[in-house]
């Protein structure tokens, strides 16, 4: 199956499911891009501005994926991806055959793989294609877009998923997108919580976390991460680039998945504990960078006097 030309994905149709801090944004891209938008949130008030924008709100996820020729979900969790696809209401009740569902959320492999088989089961197609990039890369239309699902089907949707990111990556079949999601938040949390050790680890021991991170940066420890959390920490700015609490669902399900299937990720498993200690703290709608946190109430101590 070939790709649709461009000019023709300029007026397709697309329900577009969840507007929050990461769907709002990539939605409006899509309506600078020409597409026509029909947009479902819980609360109406919640699409206003995109409405504002040439948007349409629809009261369910049925109105939204009426007719629709792509079916963006992008929600918080794999309860909620069910619910908007196959709930009373739901994708699965109202798309049309052919339709494709491209879900935006980060949610479990082995459920998108279920999901998939019953969309297909009514002649509509899937794409996961969880993304990484965070608000930032949302509202700049530069995310990296992780896919799964068949080839000829991405093809299909690639001019709309340049409109929002820079980097799109077929990996494979249904669920490899969201296999590949849960790689990145492995690499991408435990390298935090290596950051916070050693910004504790510096100031336990008399030195400047400033002067640290310089020396880190120039050598082999520098990173992206270091670089974005390295700062955060040392000014004690916890204030949520990502919420906490959504790493606490992907390492939730990271785990789930290396009990099922056996692997021992001791690592991992760690920090999943350090990140429900941190949103039992109550700071799960802070920054990822509050693990410093975390670690300081385990280690009185070391502490920063300017810490209320």
């Amino acid at each position: 199956m070939h790709a649709l030309p461009t000019e023709r994905m300029t007026m397709a149709r697309i329900g577009f499911i969840g507007a929050g801090a990461m769907g709002a944004p990539m939605i409006g891209h899509l309506i600078d891009a020409g597409h026509e938008l029909v947009v479902h949130t819980r609360r109406r008030e919640a699409a206003q501005p995109l409405v504002d924008r040439g948007a349409r709100w629809a009261a369910t996820p049925a109105e939204a994926a009426r007719e629709a020729d792509f079916v963006c979900t992008n929600v918080t969790a794999t309860a909620d991806v069910e619910k908007v696809l196959f709930g009373a209401q739901g994708v699965a009740a109202a798309a049309k055959p052919g339709a494709v569902v491209v879900d935006f959320s980060t949610i479990s492999a082995v459920a998108t793989r279920e999901f998939a088989e019953r969309l297909a089961a009514k002649g509509i197609e899937m794409l996961d294609c969880p993304v990484s990039g965070g608000t930032m890369g949302a509202q700049a239309a530069t995310l990296s877009i992780i896919v799964g699902g068949k080839a000829e089907v991405l093809e299909r949707a690639r001019p709309l998923l340049e409109k929002l990111g820079k980097t799109i990556t077929h990996i494979g079949g249904h669920g490899a997108g969201q296999v590949v999601k849960a790689c990145n938040q492995v690499v991408q949390v435990v390298n935090i919580q290596g950051i916070a050790e050693a910004m504790l680890f510096a100031r336990a021991n008399g030195v400047d976390p400033e002067k640290m991170l310089v020396a880190l940066q120039a050598g082999m420890a520098g990173s992206r991460m270091l670089d974005m959390m390295g700062p955060k920490m040392a000014r004690r700015d916890f204030a949520a680039g990502i919420e906490a609490r959504l790493h606490q669902k992907d390492f939730g399900l990271v785990v789930s998945m290396t009990q099922a299937i056996g692997l021992s990720m001791p690592a991992t498993a760690l920090v999943s504990q350090q990140l429900n200690a941190l949103v039992g703290k109550g700071w799960g709608r802070e920054d990822t960078s509050s693990l410093l946190r975390v670690l300081e109430g385990a280690n009185p101590a070391a502490n920063d006097p300017g810490e209320g």
